[in-house]
């Protein structure tokens, strides 16, 4: 009988590592690392261009509008500022929600590329809701302005390149249709870029200050 003692521990052993392969069920599901670093990637280089185009403009610039229904660079900050904490505030609460179920996250497997298509697209006019426009509100001044979109997006890129949440399997309804989890984070990235367009439009005004 000692000789034959070996085979329910070598079962036990073998249930035990079936059962730790099966249990990256929640690992398997969390983001690549091309994946992680292509939206830190995206994040951080929206955020500097948005910097670089409007930090060292002058007063005058930086409140130039083009028409009186249109932003100025300030006002198109601000609304990122505004917009940035709004957009990650709604991930945050998809992310603490129940998973995805399974013909849930097959829907948004083609949703990347959508997001980093669709909502650049100045094409389709869009408009702002309410609270996140910096219209009717009062002027902030440049810094203080810039300093929240920074603080904003650094807070973005930090959950971003640190987290273990399940991205992929928290699914949540956009105007695109379903996205999930890391969806929402590209969608911040995309939304940035949406409105460098918007601001480099108001620079190349005829009528801009120079």
């Amino acid at each position: 009988m000692s000789a034959r003692q070996p085979v329910p521990r070598l079962a036990a052993v073998l249930l035990a590592l079936a059962a730790t392969l099966a249990a990256p069920t929640a690992a398997r599901a969390q983001l690549t690392t091309d994946e992680r670093a292509k939206l830190v990637k995206y994040l951080t280089d929206t955020r500097d261009q948005v910097v670089t185009e409007s930090a060292s403009l002058s007063e005058a610039q930086w409140s130039f509008k083009p028409g009186p229904d249109r932003w100025s660079v300030g006002e198109v900050v601000q609304h990122l500022a505004l917009a940035e904490p709004f957009i990650f505030g709604m991930q945050q609460k998809l992310v603490s929600g129940p998973a995805a179920s399974p013909e849930d996250r097959k829907k948004t497997q083609a949703q990347d590329e959508m997001v980093l298509k669709v909502i650049p697209d100045r094409t389709k006019k869009v408009n702002a809701p309410e609270p996140l426009q910096p219209v009717g509100k009062p002027a902030a001044a440049r810094g203080d302005v810039l300093t929240a979109f920074r603080e904003a997006r650094t807070k973005t890129i930090d959950y971003t390149s640190k987290t273990s949440d399940d991205l992929r399997g928290r699914v949540g309804d956009s105007p695109m249709g379903p996205l999930d989890a890391y969806q929402w984070l590209l969608f911040i990235g995309a939304h940035t870029e949406r409105h460098l367009a918007q601001l480099r439009e108001v620079k190349a005004d005829p009528k801009f200050p120079r």
